[in-house]
């Protein structure tokens, strides 16, 4: 039986361009810039020692500047600390393509494999030995190699390609890596040159991972198989990654003071010389141009090179068009819940009793019903963030107290609860996060809850004299329903860079997500956490990320042969968007069916993703028609992609023919309110299918969300009789006008007649 999905967005918006306003610096001011170098433009007397060319142009303007980095792979060219003035002098050098600002980037920060099918159908998935050829690299905070999530038993040598190396550091020698952590370095000069030198009695200056996050993405994505995991007895069972077999390379560009652009593109660059076949980016910034965009100019080259390159789309929801990392090159991954719950209970005097989150273990509260507060009733600042060293301990001693999220970190709150004397804290959600349940490891007993439990415990201590409370804690809760839903902070569509390239691509697992923990802080990551822990539960697109990065290595194992962009076409055409029920997949922030511009094509289905049948494939040569569409210069798309390519003055480029395995059409706004004078806009789109499963014959089928818009294929059935056969179709959309700020959706599906897809509803 086989599916075959094209995800149809329709949308009318009306788009403003970012503007950036930059205050006024003092010319003697230093800071770090990228220097994009045009080799074609390099001088005969260089010999191409391109170093020495580098150096030349940089001498040029001043006499007191070094490189911190050399680049001749993703980008020609180097990174050094100038003034404004000076790289505005560098910028007219001969050879110079351009000189942009370094971009600061930030981390977007067990039952999964369950979850996702993978540990019911075994034999559908690539032998072991092809697994463990393919070689996941993961830029990040760095590794813990004593954990137990890289242990190489069973394993055989180290794939023959690798050419990457185990980097020194005081707290890190060569014996620390091994068959499954293959690599690991570290890249600190960008980091440095805005911070100083690092306090190595604070953070390590070498591949370890001092925050976690590196080691939770890493072991989510090809951690070994572990038995007897948990955090503080949640969670129990096996852990392991996406794909347990495969190599894992480090690439430790991430900091405790973050993430510096010169750092990230230095570790790509070392990730593709090394031979990743995967290559896995949990961080993000704002929405920019691709040539003024250090991470898609990086995955440009890597996936030129044949290198899937996987970004988590931010933490930016529920806020529309939030995203990062929207290169069409980029597999873009949003958040999704797990099946999985841990759940905290919240009796009140008045009887009623609320169902929350926690992963508090410690001390239970006394039995019986203890005095509850609302934090803006003891505040000195008069709110309900329990902010550090708001509360007013005469009033809050001894009691619960009433704490809203947001401000400053959830667990947080229950130390400032804790200090000031409180005995218990209830964290509830404000509009902003709606019903939508994180789970943390706080210092005192805690329930989170939703926003209508906590406007009804608010409600209820407003309206009695002496408001009382208690919190119980559970056991770890499976087969929770409705699951999927949306995470509230996965961050949402249109690509207001690119809006007719739907992002995010597609959902994976990213909420409250098990995985392997550095031993250098404690599971909240905050100095007063003592504890220590192999595993640790925490969530974010950061987590989602590596999901699809460990299932896009098991494609790769499956299918050595495939490119970046069939493999992302094959996780996007068979993902799902309802559940089996036939409902659409649910947005936790709202409550209701959530859209494209929340999931992209779907939640993703490994399973299904190994045989998709057909796969939309892309070329380098389609990227470049789609930035001469983009009407991107023949510098700017050098910048981007390190190549020369002149776009042709009598071809005629169309964002809407990039091969991408989803429509998103930006339609001509409406004057007025209610749609404008009738008149209809035609656009037509064309979509090349590779066929990669046995022969069949597929028929399409189409479906619009509104009257307004009419789709029709043609031609409107399409048969293969060979391996890797190739067949064209044009869509035509009739759009009548519509108001700004339209959007609607709809649904375009091959099949091959055996099964039919619900629509989008």
């Amino acid at each position: 039986m086989k599916k075959f999905m094209l995800l149809v967005t329709l949308m009318v918006l009306a788009i403003t361009h970012n503007c950036e306003v930059v205050a006024e610096k003092s010319e003697h001011v230093k800071k770090t810039y990228i220097i994009h170098m045009d080799k074609s433009l390099m001088p005969t007397s260089f010999e191409d020692d391109h170093v020495n060319w580098y150096s030349s142009s940089l001498k040029a303007v001043t006499d007191s500047a070094d490189m911190l980095y050399t680049y001749k792979t993703v980008i020609h060219g180097y990174s050094t600390r100038l003034t404004a003035e000076e790289a505005e002098l560098l910028e007219k050098q001969p050879g110079i393509l351009s000189v942009l600002p370094e971009r600061r980037y930030e981390l977007h920060t067990t039952r999964t494999p369950e979850f996702l099918g993978l540990g019911k159908s075994e034999a559908v998935f690539p032998a072991s030995d092809m697994v463990s050829e393919v070689i996941i690299g993961v830029v990040d905070t760095g590794v813990w190699p004593e954990h137990k999530s890289y242990d190489d038993t069973g394993l055989g040598p180290v794939p023959s390609g690798w050419k990457g190396t185990c980097q020194q550091g005081k707290t890190f020698n060569s014996s620390s890596c091994n068959k499954k952590l293959i690599g690991a370095t570290f890249f600190s000069n960008g980091y440095e040159a805005a911070f100083g030198p690092i306090d190595e009695s604070v953070e390590s200056k070498s591949p370890r991972d001092d925050d976690g996050h590196g080691t939770h993405t890493s072991t989510t994505a090809a951690g070994s198989v572990v038995t007897g995991a948990s955090f503080l007895g949640y969670a129990p069972g096996t852990a392991r990654g996406m794909a347990p077999q495969a190599r894992i390379a480090t690439y430790k560009a991430c900091w405790l003071g973050g993430c510096f652009g010169s750092d990230i593109i230095a570790a790509m660059e070392k990730a593709v010389e090394d031979g990743v076949n995967v290559l896995s980016l949990s961080i993000g910034g704002s929405q920019v141009d691709y040539y003024r965009d250090t991470v898609a100019i990086g995955a440009f080259s890597a996936a030129a090179q044949g290198i899937l390159v996987s970004c988590s789309a931010g933490n930016g929801g529920p806020e529309a068009g939030s995203l990062s990392n929207v290169a069409p090159w980029i597999t873009t991954v949003g958040a999704g819940t797990l099946d999985r719950d841990f759940p905290a209970y919240v009796s009140l005097g008045s009887a009623k009793k609320y169902a929350g989150i926690s992963l508090y273990r410690g001390t239970a509260l006394s039995s019986g019903l203890i005095p509850l507060i609302d934090a803006r009733n003891a505040s000195s600042s008069s709110d309900d963030l329990c902010s550090p060293d708001s509360l007013i301990p005469a009033k809050v001693a001894g009691k619960i107290v009433v704490c809203d999220r947001g401000g400053t970190p959830r667990v947080q709150k229950s130390l400032v609860v804790k200090k000031a004397g409180g005995v218990g804290m209830i964290l509830t959600n404000t509009e902003t996060f709606g019903e939508e349940l994180v789970a943390d490891a706080y210092f005192l007993p805690t329930a989170a809850v939703g926003q209508k439990a906590g406007d009804a415990i608010k409600s209820y201590i407003a309206s009695d004299s002496n408001p009382t409370a208690t919190i119980t804690l559970g056991e770890t809760k499976l087969g929770v329903q409705p699951s999927p839903v949306v995470a509230a902070f996965s961050s949402r569509g249109p690509n207001f860079v690119t809006p007719e390239v739907l992002k995010p691509d597609l959902i994976a697992p990213g909420m409250n997500i098990l995985a392997g923990w550095t031993g250098a802080v404690g599971p909240t990551g905050l100095p007063e956490d003592k504890r220590r822990v192999n595993f640790n539960i925490i969530s974010g697109t950061s987590m989602s990320c590596p999901h699809v990065s460990g299932l896009a290595a098991l494609v790769k194992a499956a299918h050595p042969d495939w490119s970046p962009a069939a493999i992302k076409s094959a996780l996007m055409t068979t993902a799902y968007s309802n559940y089996k029920t036939g409902e659409t997949i649910r947005d936790v922030s709202t409550g209701s069916a959530a859209t494209p511009f929340d999931y992209g094509a779907g939640h993703v289905d490994p399973v299904t993703a190994l045989d998709p049948g057909l796969v939309y494939d892309l070329a380098v040569e389609d990227y470049l028609s789609f930035l001469c569409a983009l009407n991107y210069s023949t510098s700017q798309i050098k910048q981007t992609t390190k190549k020369d390519f002149t776009c042709g003055s009598s071809k005629k480029y169309s964002l809407g023919d990039l091969n991408y395995p989803s429509f998103s059409l930006a339609l001509d706004t409406s004057s007025g309110q209610g749609g404008g004078t009738g008149a209809s806009t035609t656009l037509k789109y064309t979509r090349t299918l590779t066929n990669v499963g046995a022969p069949a014959t597929y028929k399409v089928s189409v479906s619009s969300l509104t009257p307004a818009v009419k789709i029709s294929v043609e031609p409107g059935t399409l048969s293969f009789s060979d391996s890797y056969e190739k067949k064209t179709y044009t869509v035509t959309f009739v759009a009548s006008s519509l108001p700004s700020g339209t959007a609607s959706f709809g649904r375009l599906e091959w099949s091959d007649g055996k099964h039919i897809l619900p629509l989008i509803n």
